[in-house]
């Protein structure tokens, strides 16, 4: 092909549509393979988009002009905030979407963004000159030229579908796997392994007896994933609630040899955090039932995701244990479930901008980094796609820290840590979550947004204006004063919290937990704020201005290890007390920083001693060297002048 893009994308789905789309928008010529471009953005597993950490990196996305959040809520038929009793550190937002609206709606952007290519076709390798990437060639022979190069190839490499005894390779159900591509990437000199998701079977719901089930209705006034949603969709669809019984649990373990996952069959790693039913009923012998959510694929469709019931048994079994749980007894199985295993490149071999260390110009992004979800996904294929541009334009490398985001906390782990099992995002991984909420991802990403050109003018201003109302509103309450006079402590009292002695500021009342910024309303000084993100801030702010003062102390002391960078030439079989094994991740791995240094598995006070010692020693000796130059050109000039 004549043409050279700026940026190649191998695998459309959702990191590889962050990616594409971030380049392209960037002003790079990009060009998007995938198989099959009736799957681009398949929702393969479950229907929804968010959840326990993950809606805060689907918001960082957005904020960062991703599409994921936009698309989310054009598709979104149920919406839930979880840990809504809890502290906004841990809240965040799931939608359940319309599986195929969702993926149109995605195909229709890529399909109508300028600078952006589409190709259906499978990628077979990637060609590399003198170090560096160059392009890929198809499976047709044809060679696609491109200055970087991002492969986001998601379950397909080296794929292998297990149901029973029965196997055959495939990416995902009715899809070929990428074998060549996989092939090549150990030919180029990858460390690789193998890991093991799986997805539950899919239920007909005219077949399931409901009237038996909890229902569970959408929020119902939700706030949108995206800032930009002005408006979501009316129609909306409730979730079930059934659980596993004790004739459940007896299948699974009178058959247990009869699954790939026990029999050997699969040798993939699967995650802990994630377990397939039969490893549930094994590795948790005590519980007597295990939940069954069952969730609509779609606003025009019988599929149901029957999230709980996931197993690579077979299917004979598979009717057994679905009609075991109440109000499946009846039920017809519209897809069966089944386990996947697939090929995965070790993170550690990556750099902060997901490029590869040993190809320039190669990045990497999604699940072919041993992640799992849609939303790590995505967060890596922008983070990919932003840095290939970035680039292509020889640019600074985009890069968040462990301070700035959720998805600066999974590159992080991914590159410094590595994976043992399909990592997930979870709150617990982010030490700075109080500051890191969903709800204020568009305030601490938006402005880095605008200035990569992804976020426009209008979209800027307009978060600024609201930033200027969110200042306005806490310094008003701060202003405003109620006191102990007659008719005051009454008003407190009906509004359930206690009463007041001394005159306190509005702001100062705001703080008690009971307490919400439209609870105030009866008392004087209060302003109405229609805007719920702006309410939503000035109330968080309020409440915890105590603990976010804390953590913002914590994240300065980061920032100073973070400051302390290891020089690229560094010798680390020089550095005294770090074990062979150290060394040998010192050297794999390539930290930036010592803060980074601190994170590496194994890593001990002595031998972060030891290695702060030898830069401090280098330092002084190109200090000395340097001083010695300059005596010397001195010494030349002095020389010159006399002669």
């Amino acid at each position: 092909m004549s043409k050279e893009f700026d940026v190649i994308i191998v695998g459309a789905g959702h990191a590889g549509c962050e990616a594409a789309l971030a380049a392209a928008r960037m002003g790079c010529s990009a060009l998007l393979f995938n198989i099959n471009l009736d799957s681009v953005a398949l929702m393969s597993c479950n229907p929804a988009i968010g959840g326990l950490a993950k809606s805060q990196l689907v918001k960082e996305v957005d904020a960062l002009g991703g599409e994921m959040g936009k698309i989310a809520d054009r598709a979104a038929c149920h919406f839930r905030l979880l840990n809504r009793s809890k502290g906004p550190a841990v809240q965040s937002t799931r939608v359940q979407c319309d599986k195929q609206l969702y993926r149109l709606a995605m195909k229709a952007v890529i399909e109508r963004e300028r600078n952006l290519y589409i190709r259906q076709g499978l990628v077979e390798n990637v060609i590399i000159e003198g170090g560096k990437v160059s392009g890929v060639v198809d499976n047709t022979g044809f060679f696609y030229a491109g200055k970087m190069v991002i492969i986001t190839a998601g379950t397909f490499l080296n794929g292998l579908i297990h149901v029973g005894e029965s196997q055959h390779p495939a990416g995902r159900a009715g899809e070929i796997a990428s074998i060549s591509l996989a092939e090549n990437l150990k030919e180029l000199g990858f460390e690789v392994g193998r890991l093991k998701t799986g997805t539950p079977p899919r239920l007909r719901a005219s077949t399931i007896d409901f009237s038996v089930l909890e229902r569970q209705d959408s929020d119902p006034d939700p706030q949108p994933i995206s800032f930009t949603t002005q408006k979501l969709r009316k129609e909306r669809l409730p979730s079930y609630f059934s659980a596993t019984t004790e004739k459940t649990h007896w299948l699974i373990r009178d058959n247990i040899t009869k699954s790939p996952l026990y029999s050997g069959a699969i040798t993939g790693v699967s995650a802990k955090h994630c377990p397939s039913l039969e490893d549930k009923v094994m590795r948790f012998p005590d519980k007597e039932k295990h939940p069954v959510v069952l969730e609509y694929e779609g606003l025009d469709t019988e599929e149901v995701y029957a999230k709980g019931l996931g197993n690579s048994l077979p299917l004979e079994l598979q009717e057994y244990l679905v009609h075991s749980v109440s109000g499946l007894e009846q039920t017809e199985i519209m897809r069966t479930a089944y386990a996947v295993e697939y090929d995965f490149v070790h993170p550690t071999q990556l750099t902060q901008t997901l490029e590869t260390k040993l190809i320039k110009g190669l990045y990497l992004a999604g699940q072919i980094n041993g992640t799992s979800g849609y939303e790590e996904a995505a967060a890596q294929g922008i983070w990919a796609g932003i840095n290939a541009a970035l680039s292509v334009q020889k640019r600074e490398p985009f890069i968040l820290d462990r301070s700035e985001a959720y998805m600066g906390v999974m590159v992080d782990d991914l590159i410094t840590r590595g994976v043992e099992e399909p990592y997930r995002m979870f709150t617990s991984r982010a030490e700075y979550r109080l500051i890191l909420r969903e709800d204020n991802a568009t305030i601490r990403l938006t402005g880095k947004g605008h200035e990569l050109g992804l976020i426009s003018h209008d979209q800027y201003s307009d978060l600024q204006e609201k930033m200027n109302r969110i200042d306005a509103g806490i310094e008003r309450l701060k202003e405003k004063k109620i006191y102990p006079v007659p008719g005051t402590n009454e008003r407190l009292t009906e509004m359930k919290t206690a009463s007041i002695k001394n005159p306190v500021t509005l702001y100062h009342l705001l703080k008690r937990p009971e307490l919400s910024y439209d609870d105030l309303k009866a008392l004087e000084g209060w302003e109405e704020i229609p805007d719920r993100f702006v309410k939503r801030q000035i109330e968080v702010e309020a409440k915890y201005e105590g603990y976010i003062k804390r953590q913002e102390e914590s994240v300065r002391k980061f920032k100073t290890q973070e400051g302390k960078k290891i020089p690229r030439d560094i010798d680390y079989d020089s550095v005294p007390g770090l074990s062979n094994i150290l060394k040998k991740k010192m050297c794999t791995i390539i930290p930036t920083s010592i803060g980074q240094a601190q994170r590496i598995p194994g890593m001990t006070q002595a031998a972060l001693t030891a290695l702060l010692i030898t830069i401090k020693k280098m330092e002084l000796e190109r200090a000395q060297a340097g001083k010695s130059e300059k005596s010397l050109q001195s010494q030349k000039n002095t020389n010159g002048a006399v002669k």
